[in-house]
């Protein structure tokens, strides 16, 4: 094992049975900061099955492990943790569980639901890293701009075919995701949006040709980023606002600085200093107040995500209120069951004193996720106030 001394690292060259020895032969390695750790995995799909054995057989302490679909048959030729046995059940429960028998000293918590709306900000902040096995840009610049609030390192990874890509983002100072999107990445992320602003559902169902070599490949270098980012403060080794690109085909890989954007409008980043915890059962109405007296009568309450109040059918000039969040609706939520024409949404992005129906309802009442965070602001001041819910083991994050 490798323990602190001061400023020295000291390595036990007798202990030669244990797990992690030869891991720990390595200078600068500190095994019990790895058993400390909580990382975050977003998707669980063939780059998210490398990822978590990775992080598994390194010894990471937690793993919380987030997807939301089903395995499939196809899954089984690129997903190292999955077997027959695992169809029709959660990629994440699936994943979680074969990573636990791979070391049951690490702890390993599935999370079956969006990244979106399964939990929110509060988590990425409690969390040291977030490692990313997505599929779409919409998810990842949603990670992106979570990140960047919670100034919370993340490590994006990317492959099709033969091919593949690794990028280290790490706030408030490196470029970040979305500094690297071009014109033609927000004209597809548009294409996703029906008019109505619901996500399109088969644009959801998209496949990606993948093997299982170039997850492993790029999951590898993703969890290696990782190790490195838990060891900064020890390795003269800064890989932020950096990738890797790598052609399979050829063997041909090269590395990418990406320019840091000044007008990104991904760089908000939060000041959690003064941050309050809110009860349970706390109308937003009384949040409001409370923001009030700690800002001014100007105050108003920001959500981390579009609220749909209403939707209206021009059509038949009908309208029902829905007040819920955008993110955790599809296009099927926008036909109108009248006339089957497509109703447009009405949102909301936070609460004034002129919302009486939003000032009575609680935050989980409205579907805001356990582990968000409402805003009060005034002008440029913030106060940011926690919300916790139920939400079984995850609950327990960032507590002795």
């Amino acid at each position: 094992m490798t323990a602190d001394a001061g400023d020295r690292v000291v390595v036990d060259l007798d202990d030669t049975d244990g797990r992690y020895h030869r891991q720990t032969l390595i200078s600068w390695w500190d095994q019990n900061r790895l058993a400390a750790a909580k990382v975050l995995v977003v998707g669980a799909g063939a780059l998210g099955n490398e990822l978590v054995k990775n992080l598994a057989l390194l010894g990471v302490g937690t793993i919380v492990v987030v997807d939301l679909d089903m395995v499939e048959n196809s899954n089984l030729s690129r997903c190292v943790l999955l077997r027959e046995s695992d169809e029709g059940a959660p990629k994440a429960t699936a994943v979680a569980r074969a990573a636990a028998a791979l070391n049951p000293g690490v702890r390993i918590v599935p999370v079956v639901g969006d990244v979106r709306t399964a939990f929110g900000l509060r988590l990425f902040r409690e969390v040291d890293l977030v490692i990313g096995g997505l599929d779409n840009r919409e998810a990842r610049l949603y990670v992106n701009q979570s990140c960047w609030k919670a100034t919370t390192p993340w490590i994006d990874g990317a492959i099709e075919g033969l091919l593949g890509t690794m990028r280290v983002f790490s706030p408030p100072d490196s470029a970040c995701y979305e500094c690297t999107m071009g014109e033609r990445d927000h004209e597809l992320l548009a294409a996703r949006k029906a008019c109505s602003l619901l996500t399109r559902d088969q644009m959801l169902e998209g496949k990606v040709p993948t093997t299982a070599t170039s997850a492993s490949i790029i999951a590898a270098m993703q969890v290696q980023e990782a190790v490195k980012l838990l060891h900064r403060d020890r390795l003269d080794a800064d890989f932020a606002g950096r990738g890797v690109a790598y052609n399979g085909i050829t063997h041909d890989s090269y590395v990418v600085t990406y320019p840091r954007r000044d007008d990104c409008l991904s760089h908000d980043t939060y000041d959690f200093t003064c941050a309050s915890e809110v009860p349970a059962g706390t109308t937003l109405g009384a949040l409001l107040d409370q923001a009030r007296e700690g800002l001014g009568d100007d105050a108003v309450l920001d959500f981390e995500r579009e609220i749909v109040t209403a939707m209206t059918c021009a059509a038949c000039d009908e309208s029902v209120s829905v007040m819920r969040p955008l993110d955790g609706l599809t296009v099927g939520a926008a036909v109108c069951p009248a006339c089957g024409g497509e109703r447009r949404a009405e949102l909301a992005h936070g609460v004034t004193s002129g919302d009486a129906g939003l000032l009575a309802m609680t935050p989980e009442a409205l579907g805001l996720p356990p582990r968000d965070i409402v805003t009060g602001r005034s002008g440029t001041r913030r106060q940011h106030y926690l919300l916790g819910g139920p939400f079984g083991s995850l609950a327990e994050l960032g507590t002795p």
